[in-house]
């Protein structure tokens, strides 16, 4: 089994073609982005869009047709990402600090939920009606918890690598059955990464909050 995905693996490189490029650049591009994210480097909204650019024309030629709307969303949620986390720097003692990384507001998770569902619901009634998309409800999942995701990022709320864990193994498996394979190494990465980058921005955020006991300061 292992010895047939290697074959295809090399098969695939044999005959790239314009849109194996694109994936391969895609890819490149991901990578770099992801480290950006796990930086919380504000630097990986522009990395982002150019990224969603990519992935467009790539997912739509390989009919996953969910996932090429999801990242025309990307484009502008990477522009409003780029905008909130640069509105939230504010001046503290004459220097620059970087917007906070926050839990998700316990009022606003119910809301999320029932968006998900709501675009989930949506998404997937379209796919199946309209699309030959082979996979309709797997990318209608991947689609809109993306989206939540996205907007969460945005608010860089901790809680969204929680959600793009999930998203990434769902995301692996359906882009090897389809043979995207350097997207499916790329999101195989993500899912490591994402468990990392939970630990990393949850050490930065406990490591922002001011100490709770003044005494402490004294010692």
């Amino acid at each position: 089994m292992m010895s047939a995905f290697w074959m295809s693996i090399v098969s695939y490189f044999q005959n790239l073609d314009l849109m194996g490029a694109l994936e391969l650049a895609g890819t490149i591009v991901g990578l770099v982005y992801l480290f950006l994210e796990y930086k919380a480097n504000v630097w990986l909204w522009p990395a982002g869009i150019l990224m969603s650019l990519l992935y467009v024309v790539v997912f739509f030629h390989g009919k996953f047709y969910a996932d090429a709307g999801v990242y025309l969303y990307y484009i502008g949620a990477n522009i409003y990402g780029l905008a909130v986390w640069m509105k939230g720097r504010h001046a503290h003692d004459s220097e620059q600090t970087e917007m906070p990384i926050t839990h998700t507001p316990k009022r606003l998770i119910l809301l999320l939920m029932l968006a998900f569902a709501v675009v989930y619901a949506v998404i997937a009634f379209v796919l199946v009606r309209y699309t030959d998309s082979p996979v309709p409800y797997g990318d209608a999942f991947t689609t809109s918890l993306s989206i939540v995701a996205m907007y969460m990022l945005a608010k860089k709320y901790l809680e969204q690598w929680l959600l793009w864990i999930v998203i990434n193994v769902v995301s692996t498996g359906l882009y090897l059955w389809k043979g995207l394979y350097p997207t499916a190494l790329l999101f195989t990465v993500y899912i490591v990464v994402a468990v990392l980058g939970y630990l990393n921005w949850r050490k930065q955020m406990l490591g922002c909050q001011p100490d709770p006991d003044p005494s402490n300061s004294n010692q």
